[in-house]
């Protein structure tokens, strides 16, 4: 339980008695002086402080967030075949779109708005590979996977043929086919 304090009564310093007529007519025509008892009844309104603009710098998106949404838009219309293939051109060893990713990645280390707008639109293909996947017919060879999770794998595995020799994409572009469900396996 919490102690009470004694208060003290303060005391006044002793001043000197010596003023000049100069303090003295400033004090006495002092509104404070004059008016003590209207003011200690008196309520103070508080001002609110003027509001201030908050001003919003949206910047401009870069090469990669721009071919992401682009390839995205793509993706939305094609069947799931075709929009495989566009999505393993996008990421070949010589095409741009990686080149600008890996770029984007490097410069937005250090800021959460460009991180995140990059995300973003990374996402936007992933969402439209799983339209793509949940409007496309079933087959026999797809495996048990929800489409969402299909679709990250689909995505992630176009996107690491960015980082095979030339000579290898064919058959890494087969293998994702193949995962998907519309390539008859292959030897």
């Amino acid at each position: 339980m919490a102690r009470a304090r004694l208060r003290r009564k303060k005391t006044r310093q002793k001043k000197s008695r010596q003023k000049s007529s100069r303090q003295k007519s400033a004090r006495q025509k002092s509104p404070r002086q004059k008016n003590t008892r209207q003011n200690s009844t008196r309520l103070k309104k508080t001002r609110q402080a003027p509001k201030r603009r908050i001003r919003i710098v949206v910047p401009q998106p870069t090469p990669a967030e721009t071919l992401l949404l682009s390839l995205a838009k793509d993706l939305a219309g094609a069947p799931l075949d075709r929009a495989l293939c566009q999505l393993a051109d996008a990421f070949a060893p010589n095409a741009d779109l990686p080149r600008e990713v890996y770029g984007a990645w490097i410069k937005s280390r250090h800021e959460k708005t460009a991180t995140l707008a990059l995300s973003w639109a990374r996402e936007q293909v992933r969402l439209s590979l799983e339209e793509t996947i949940t409007r496309s017919p079933r087959n026999r060879r797809t495996p048990g996977l929800a489409p969402d999770t299909l679709a990250w794998l689909l995505l992630a595995a176009c996107e690491a043929i960015a980082h095979e020799p030339p000579s290898a994409v064919a058959d890494r572009v087969r293998a994702v086919l193949e995962l998907s469900g519309h390539a008859a396996p292959g030897g």
